[in-house]
């Protein structure tokens, strides 16, 4: 009979844990998770390719400043136009400077966690949020490229670029279009657009189970709409814009998986 090491045996074992991990991370679970790399790898791919074509549409600055000027003068008509205030505001509570930035900066932080917390813990909402973050990003390119906007700090005299002169990672401080970001392009305000689907993702799935927590979550795209606003960033219909993004988003997606049950139904 032969003999089985115990390096043998921890060596099997080993190996049977890899394969699980590589089954588990290449094949989807029951309960509609689908599979971890191939999510990975997909939402990359859509990060990459919007982040490619949200820079190139940002080019017509003339058109964007002409464009801002209509939608300061559309606010002035609504007695929508508090930018100029609300910035002003802030400029006059320096100990509030620095939490506003980071507030506006840190949010990607809360994407991320948002996404990967509904996929662990939330299976069955999972694909829906995800395709209405997707849809959100596919249906926002278009309107960059036709409606290119100088946000409050370029275009509206007065408004100090807090962001530029505070924020200690830079990004915003550069105005020239070769700098790889589209500085042009407020309308709507995605700031305010992925932390209302932050709040969307985390009411999905828990509307049911926890209702005031989920009614809770919707403070945090609310806090981004202030501090677009005080920092310079977003017009009030910057705000609205992004309000719309996200119902249309959420629609076509419904109206997407109505179609695709009738089509399973049929077959």
């Amino acid at each position: 009979m032969t003999r089985v090491s115990p390096h043998e045996v921890a060596g099997g074992r080993l190996s049977r844990l890899v394969a699980r991990v590589r089954s588990a991370a290449l094949a989807g679970r029951a309960g509609g998770r689908p599979a971890p790399l191939v999510e990975v790898a997909g939402l990359l791919l859509v990060i990459v390719l919007f982040s490619r074509l949200h820079a190139a549409a940002g080019k017509d600055v003339a058109a964007a400043t002409a464009n801002a000027l209509t939608l300061q003068s559309m606010e002035h008509a609504l007695h929508l136009d508090i930018a100029l205030k609300a910035n002003q505001w802030l400029t006059e509570h320096p100990a509030l400077i620095q939490p506003a930035v980071y507030y506006y900066r840190l949010y990607y932080v809360v994407i991320i966690g948002v996404l990967v917390w509904v996929f662990v813990r939330h299976a069955d909402v999972y694909v829906k949020v995800r395709r209405t973050l997707v849809a959100m990003a596919l249906l926002v390119l278009p309107v960059y490229w036709a409606l290119p906007m100088s946000p409050p700090r370029f275009a509206l005299p007065g408004v100090v670029d807090i962001i530029a002169e505070h924020d200690t990672l830079g990004g915003h401080a550069s105005r020239e279009i070769g700098s790889g970001q589209n500085l042009y392009s407020a309308m709507p305000s995605m700031h305010v657009g992925w932390s209302s689907w932050c709040a969307y993702a985390v009411w999905s799935a828990l509307r049911t189970s926890h209702p005031r927590s989920a009614s809770l979550s919707w403070i945090f795209p609310l806090g981004m709409a202030a501090v677009v606003l005080i920092t310079g960033n977003h017009y009030v219909l910057d705000i609205a814009g992004s309000a719309v993004l996200l119902v249309v988003a959420i629609a076509a997606v419904s109206a997407w998986g109505h179609l695709a049950e009738r089509r399973h139904a049929r077959d």
